[in-house]
C-alpha cells in the first residue's frame, strides 16, 4: 500500500540539471520535493507527495480533509 501526504508548496526552483524542485511544508516541517510530475505547481499550491515526488496538485479543501483524517487516525486508540 502506498501513502501520499499533502503538503503546501512554499518555494519553487530548478536544480542544477533543470529539474523542477520545490520546498514543501508538512505540518511545519519543510522538505525538498521533486515537482517534475506536476510542473504547473506554484507557491501556495497543495500537492500530494509520495517518497519525495509530488504526484498531483490538490485544492486546499481536499488537503484540509486529509489533514483531518490523519489527525483522527493519530487520535484513535
Amino acid at each position: 500500500m502506498c501513502l501520499a501526504v499533502p503538503g503546501k508548496v512554499v518555494a519553487v526552483a530548478e536544480d542544477d540539471s533543470g529539474l523542477a524542485m520545490g520546498r514543501v511544508e508538512f505540518a511545519g516541517v519543510r522538505k525538498e520535493v521533486c515537482l517534475a510530475w506536476v510542473p504547473d505547481a506554484r507557491e501556495g499550491d497543495y500537492v500530494l507527495v509520495h517518497v519525495g515526488f509530488a504526484i498531483a496538485r490538490i485544492d486546499e479543501a481536499e488537503a484540509r480533509a486529509v489533514f483531518r483524517l490523519l489527525d483522527e487516525l493519530e487520535a484513535a486508540p
